[in-house]
């Protein structure tokens, strides 16, 4: 593989608003159409050996309206962060009962913990190296962000350094044999 492009969905009604949304299944938003299409100008010219996406219904959409969607493999291990008990509710409401909690220092209340998201994309990883050429992952951005510390050989816990923001692309590659960022947090609008 000489390149891993992680897409992260457009703009939905909870991002926007700050809501943890881990599994609840949410459309995207006006903005985040936009922002979607937007993204089908940088895949446009590109091949891709494999696109895997997430069945998340905001991530497909993004996917489809950057002419992927009819390419792409739907694997669960893309899915977001399974925020359990802080689903839908803001880091600000989450401080009030825990307040230093973040999802990359504290496993959710009855959700996903980070070994989990970690076993996740260590196997999403694993999938992408045996492909040639480049590969595409569509997600969401905790998950994108745990990704990308995995890929670097961090714990999961060092994905809270990487800011992603709705519908951005981030490009993982090698140099000299080491994994890297070729490019974080691209923004396609």
């Amino acid at each position: 593989m000489k390149e891993l492009y992680l897409f992260r969905h457009g703009e939905t009604e909870w991002s926007k608003s700050g809501q943890h949304t881990g599994l609840t299944d949410i459309p995207l938003i006006d903005e985040g159409i936009t922002q979607a299409k937007a993204l089908k100008k940088i895949v446009k010219g590109l091949t891709f050996n494999k696109v895997y996406c997430s069945p998340l219904t905001r991530v497909k959409s993004t996917c489809e309206y950057c002419g992927l969607l009819d390419k792409a493999i739907i694997n669960s291990d893309l899915l977001e962060w399974d925020y359990g008990d802080y689903e839908g509710i803001t880091t600000k409401e989450i401080h009030k009962i825990d307040p230093n909690w973040t999802v990359f220092t504290k496993d959710p209340k009855n959700g996903e913990t980070s070994y989990e998201v970690e076993v996740r994309a260590d196997r999403l990883i694993k999938e992408a190296l045996k492909q040639e050429g480049r590969v595409a992952f569509f997600s969401s951005g905790h998950f994108s962000r745990s990704l990308i510390a995995r890929w670097l050989n961090f714990p999961v816990s060092h994905g809270r350094y990487f800011a992603l923001s709705p519908a951005s692309y981030s490009i993982l590659s090698f140099e000299h044999d080491y994994q890297v960022i070729k490019s974080l947090n691209n923004l396609p609008y």
